[in-house]
């Protein structure tokens, strides 16, 4: 597996920008090239969660091995980042698998992103944890075919295969985050639902969307009359 290094080490953008970007192109923009932050209950519950995965234990499970916090790089996609958690199964042998520091046999990558919150109907979730494989198969020279979601919301793994249609998506939102941060200028602001939610909302300041009073309910306010 042969890959081209498209960025230098000082190119490199957070692989979490992704989520960003496909969450809101402006809260990216916000986050990343104003350098902006504010964190709410979600952000604040989601840091947490991702400290306790970080500072855990190293696990061996029989042919599985558990390793935390791993640091991960693409030059080929300009990315670098961290994984929650990366399980390494052991594989046949004469099976392809990647070469472990102090262990004999090879082993196959599956990595495990943790989220406070529940399955999005999105797929910022799932491109953020494709481009850890990308890092992974870059890194490590074999491929990564598949990796898993665990919401805390609901207690329960979401497994993500990593077919071409989300590597494409994958690959291409991470050029979009470099043309963005490389513009250097931020969309404008728009409301939305998902605003709501958004712990750069105060930051942001959406015009929100507001209804047409009805005839009656101006006249009532010009009158100096109660609305009823």
């Amino acid at each position: 597996m042969e890959y081209v290094a498209r960025y230098t080490e000082a190119d490199l953008l957070p692989l979490s920008g992704l989520q960003h970007l496909l969450f809101c192109e402006r809260q990216c923009a916000l986050i990343h090239v104003e350098r902006a932050w504010c964190e709410n209950l979600l952000t604040a519950e989601g840091r947490i969660l991702h400290e306790r995965v970080d500072g855990a234990d190293t696990e061996a499970r029989g042919d599985v091995r558990i390793a935390r916090g791993i640091p991960l790089r693409s030059l080929r996609l300009g990315l670098t980042g961290r994984a929650d958690v990366v399980e390494f199964s052991r594989v046949s042998k004469g099976e392809h698998g990647a070469r472990l520091p102090g262990l004999e046999s090879r082993w196959l990558p599956y990595p495990v992103e943790y989220k406070r919150g529940q399955p999005k109907w999105i797929d910022c979730d799932r491109v953020q944890l494709c481009a850890q494989a990308l890092c992974l198969e870059e890194m490590l020279q074999v491929a990564v075919p598949a990796g898993a979601i665990f919401y805390g919301r609901v207690r329960r793994r979401e497994e993500v295969c990593f077919d071409q249609h989300l590597r494409t998506m994958t690959e291409q939102a991470a050029m979009r985050f470099h043309e963005l941060v490389e513009s250097g200028e931020t969309p404008i602001a728009y409301w939305a639902p998902k605003c709501r939610s958004c712990s750069m909302l105060e930051v942001c300041l959406p015009p929100k969307k507001r209804r047409r009073r009805s005839v009656n309910r101006y006249l009532a306010a010009a009158l100096g009359e109660p609305d009823t």
